[in-house]
């Protein structure tokens, strides 16, 4: 093998130009194939974090009335009873969850102002103490909520950057009074997200789908809620699963828990997880025909590239048809011959696929700077394509080293 190897490096090198030319259709389409699904993977893990964040993998579970959501404008609602300390410890003690937190809130709030600074639309949380470690958040200003925060129904509020700058423009906000409704609370801190992760924004219909929401947030302690709003609510939950692809099942496990708090009779009210990790893979399969589309298009170059490689292999045997003759003459048999020109065939469309692998790698980069789509290059592809490469010379020289086999000796020997 290591000689057929040898024999047929040489006569690739002996005609470089037509070498080249042939292995161009096995280079156009292996480059195309490359940069194509270096660009459909770049692009699907985009929309995977945009929609998930980095490293995030928070699950809302939250409590919906028929197919939407329940807002609690309306008033607590018949037959859903906040969540038990069991249940809280079951969902917790999930395999795949990190943390989970427990919060109330309205997600639309008048009447939030700081002396003639108001902030329109705030969304106001009634959170556990593990809200901001399990949904990302930090304090950059100020301190946390502390544990006599909640024992002594202090009025306290953390608020995000956004409601901070509303509020309290030109002043630090940490101390100040912020009055709801006419009731007035201290802020103690400021908070952020700890990672710095903002969607990407390609597109009109990318803004509408990943663009954050700029209304400020303001949390207080879950203890105050009942105090504030006159009465308890149920929960909604954010667990943070292990891994990404942990998400779907924890969102299921938790939901399973919590709806044993409904006792309501009709079956209108259910608690129900956000499946970011679904979202994701709906929007994936959007584009799919046509991603599958432009593969064939591109395998096509490499059909016209085995063909070219048959079609040279044929004139490589016609032009070395005396070689052929001599080597059986001296006791090659058939096998032997068949092996030197699969190999040959072989060995030029796997330096052909090399070659494709490496542009398919640099025209993905060009294609992903010039539209500013992200392109993620798969190794097990780039094998896969390599491989590919060799087996289409093996089929494409079937018939050229089964012709060359088949030569009459002493019919190849007199040929001119």
């Amino acid at each position: 093998m290591a000689e057929n190897i040898r024999l047929a490096f040489r006569g690739i090198l002996s005609h470089k130009l037509r070498s080249f030319l042939t292995m161009l259709g096995v280079i156009i389409g292996i480059a195309s194939i490359i940069a194509i699904v270096s660009t459909i993977q770049g692009t699907n893990q985009q929309i995977m974090e945009n929609l998930i964040g980095a490293g995030n993998n928070c699950v809302t579970v939250r409590l919906n009335q028929g197919d939407g959501i329940y807002w609690m404008e309306g008033g607590a609602p018949q037959g859903v009873s906040p969540m038990t300390e069991d249940m809280i410890a079951e969902i917790r003690n999930l395999p795949d969850v990190d943390d989970a937190s427990f919060y109330v809130s309205r997600t639309y709030v008048d009447g939030i102002m700081n002396g003639n600074n108001r902030l329109e639309g705030g969304k106001l949380f009634g959170v556990d103490d593990r809200y901001l470690s399990t949904t990302g958040y930090e304090v950059c200003q100020g301190r946390h909520f502390v544990e006599a925060d909640y024992r002594s129904f202090h009025k306290v509020l953390l608020l995000d950057e956004i409601a901070a700058m509303a509020l309290f423009p030109e002043e630090n906000p940490v101390g100040g009074t912020v009055e709801i409704q006419g009731d007035p609370f201290t802020v103690v801190g400021v908070i952020r997200r700890s990672d710095a992760f903002q969607p990407v924004i390609n597109s009109i219909e990318d803004y509408y789908t990943y663009s954050q929401d700029e209304s400020g947030t303001l949390l207080m302690p879950d203890a105050l809620w009942p105090v504030r709003f006159r009465y308890d609510e149920p929960q909604d939950c954010v667990a943070r699963a292990s891994r990404t692809e942990d998400m779907s099942r924890v969102g299921r496990e938790v939901q399973e828990i919590m709806n044993r708090a409904i006792t309501s009779p009709d079956g209108q009210f259910s608690y129900k997880a956000e499946d970011l990790l679904e979202k994701a893979r709906e929007k994936q399969e959007l584009s799919a025909s046509t991603n599958n589309l432009l593969i064939w298009v591109a395998s096509i170059a490499l059909l016209v590239g085995g063909i070219g490689v048959m079609n040279i292999m044929l004139v490589s045997v016609t032009e070395r048809t005396a070689e052929i003759g001599l080597k059986k003459a001296l006791g090659a048999r058939k096998r032997r011959i068949l092996i030197q020109f699969l190999t040959e065939s072989a060995v030029l469309t796997s330096i052909g696929g090399v070659i494709g692998v490496i542009a398919g790698i640099v025209l993905a980069q060009v294609i992903s700077r010039v539209t500013e789509t992200p392109a993620a290059i798969s190794v097990p592809v780039s094998i896969l394509s390599v491989a590919f490469s060799m087996v289409i010379g093996i089929v494409f020289g079937i018939i050229p080293s089964m012709k060359a086999a088949n030569l009459n000796p002493i019919e190849a020997l007199r040929h001119e």
